[in-house]
């Protein structure tokens, strides 16, 4: 381990799978602000997904990052080729020797943690923090064979884990509830946002009424919005942009054509968020599950009027106004939402989309975020080091 401990002195690799989402953007502003800050930082992620626009991210930071940016390829499922990435990635963090190594999503948090368990010549308590934060991950399969296997995972890695970060109180909650931990391992560091994102969006021309922005699976709830628009207006007709990728973009066109939705739908695919705003009067977020998503965080930063579930993290980030929050999957009530914010007045959606804003501004910021992780992380060095001392 290095000689220094503080804030502005730790050396951090961080450890994720794929180079996509609101995964990749809390490891791309939590390494560019760490950096600034003084730290000497790293990132190892799959070089197999994420296109140019990953490749774009990763070269614009790599300057920063003076442990460098290492890139493998690493199987969304788990598989055979797993122990030797489990293998490569500890002898890479051994010889990169950084104060702290922190794993992001259930990959990430594998590669990050399973060397100690394969051998203490690659890493071992005294030697680096090991951290983790699951950005939600296991804890959206916690049911049935496939959710004891995750859970399984999660407990035997918990005793390889020096440092839990979670991004959501709700998914602090759900991790208690399914595998032990001291509790002073356990914090909760909220996601944030920039500065320079809290700022109004104009729109475009081309304008929906309603908007979508992510992926196109069904752990978000395109299909219940489709259906929720279909029960909207026709007359004149509500539209709905979709900005996003996925697997399952073929059968949505094709629910969307079943329902009789036409030109009232249009398929965008991929864009910056910022750029996506332009592009839909209000948003709708209607996942079945989520963790703490930059979307809800971003549109409020930029005053965008929306609809939410109540649903994992959400309910945190929406806390003024969470009562209006409904319940996944229903079609119905999601209409009505949509409903009710079109029949606002212009006046009463600016003082909510304004009062939102504000809450999000002290709460959810990267300055906040980082701070809190850094403390965080000096505290588990300190202790490892004492640890060590000790034995």
């Amino acid at each position: 381990m290095s000689a220094h401990s503080s804030p502005m002195s730790l050396s951090i690799v961080h450890v994720l799978r794929a180079p996509v989402g609101g995964l990749f953007r809390h490891v791309i502003d939590l390494s560019r602000e760490q950096a600034a800050r003084g730290c000497r930082v790293g990132v190892i992620a799959d070089s197999s997904t994420g296109g140019h626009r990953a490749e774009d991210l990763i070269r614009d930071l790599s300057p920063s990052l003076a442990l460098g940016a290492h890139r493998i390829s690493m199987p969304r499922n788990p598989g055979l080729g797993d122990a030797a990435n489990i293998l490569r990635i500890g002898s890479l963090l051994s010889r990169l020797s950084p104060d702290v190594v922190h794993g992001h999503g259930s990959k990430g948090g594998l590669y990050a943690r399973a060397p100690s368990l394969m051998g203490r010549g690659l890493m071992g308590p005294g030697r680096m923090v090991r951290a983790y934060t699951p950005h939600g991950g296991s804890f959206h399969f916690s049911s049935g064979l496939q959710g004891a296997i995750y859970m399984g995972m999660e407990r035997l890695l918990a005793r390889v884990t020096d440092l839990f970060l979670f991004e959501s109180a709700y998914i602090c909650e759900r991790f208690g509830q399914s595998v032990h931990a001291p509790q002073e391992s356990k914090h909760v560091t909220l996601n944030g946002v920039s500065e320079e994102e809290f700022a109004y969006v104009p729109l475009a021309d081309d304008a929906a009424d309603f908007l979508y922005i992510g992926e196109l699976r069904a752990l978000k709830g395109i299909d219940t919005l489709l259906e929720a628009l279909a029960l909207c207006p026709d007359k004149p007709a509500w539209t709905l942009n979709l900005v996003g990728a996925g697997a399952e973009e073929a059968q949505l066109r094709e629910r969307a054509a079943a329902l009789g939705l036409g030109e009232r739908v249009r398929f965008l695919g991929p864009m910056p968020a910022r750029q996506a705003f332009s592009k839909g009067r209000a948003i709708v977020v209607p996942s079945r599950a989520e963790s703490l998503p930059y979307v809800v965080i971003e549109a409020a930063a930029a005053q965008l009027p929306m609809v939410a579930t109540r649903v994992g993290g959400i309910p945190e980030i929406m806390a003024p106004f969470a009562d209006d929050l409904i319940a996944p999957g229903d079609p119905e009530a999601l209409a009505n939402a949509m409903k009710k914010l079109k029949a606002m007045e212009p006046v009463e959606t600016h003082r909510r989309t304004q009062a939102l804003a504000d809450f999000v501004h002290e709460h959810f910021t990267i300055s906040t975020m980082t701070t809190s992780i850094l403390t965080a992380y000096t505290k588990a060095v300190e202790a490892n080091r004492a640890a060590a001392k000790s034995t």
